[in-house]
């Protein structure tokens, strides 16, 4: 992996996700998960360095946090022109967020069970992967409900909802679904890298 370019494109989506983003409060929300992120895997770089895919999802996934933080989920000019083309009932970016909640950390908790043996029956190493991603989708999910319970209106622009009443349990379900593709699509080029690490 070539740190520099993985630097320089955090930093860069970063910096301009936080230039005059439509909210300040729901830009702080959205991108202080990625900050986490780089935090502990500056923290861990030296002791526990993951996969080269590992960090490049890592880097996708808060790429795609600064978007959602800078524009707010609900109104990402992309994804309002496909609303508009397609005649849409709503601007559906926090889908993909949603989905990506689900396909990155699969690959974190995929990485982690097999490098620290804590689960070594491929099936039961599946369907914890699979329940650890739906764990964490559901807690998100409760983190939205507290910000709002707090913050009253300030929370709307973060929760996204866009008046879908199922959008909680959409969202979960994108997470579930994200999650079972990358184990379908990445576990074999995963345990390769995996290997090299040995």
């Amino acid at each position: 992996m070539n740190k520099t370019i993985w630097l320089i494109l955090f930093f860069s989506a970063l910096i301009w996700s936080g230039i005059n983003p439509k909210d300040q409060f729901t830009w702080f929300l959205e991108v202080f998960p990625a900050i986490i992120g780089f935090i502990l895997i500056t923290w861990t770089y030296k002791t526990f360095p993951l996969t080269p895919v590992l960090y490049w999802l890592i880097l996708f996934h808060s790429i795609i946090l600064m978007v959602g933080g800078h524009y707010t989920y609900a109104e990402v000019p992309l994804f309002d022109w496909l609303k508009e083309t397609f005649e849409l009932s709503r601007n559906n970016y926090d889908k993909v967020g949603h989905f990506t909640q689900g396909f990155v950390p699969a690959i974190i908790a995929r990485e982690l069970f097999i490098r620290k043996n804590i689960v070594n029956g491929i099936w039961w190493r599946r369907y914890l992967i699979v329940s650890v991603c739906l764990a964490f989708s559901a807690f998100y999910e409760l983190i939205e409900w507290l910000v709002a319970i707090l913050s009253e209106e300030d929370a709307t622009a973060f929760l996204g909802t866009q008046g879908y009443i199922w959008d909680t349990q959409s969202d979960m379900g994108w997470a579930l679904f994200g999650s079972i593709v990358a184990l379908l699509l990445l576990s074999r080029w995963h345990d390769k890298q995996i290997k090299r690490l040995k």
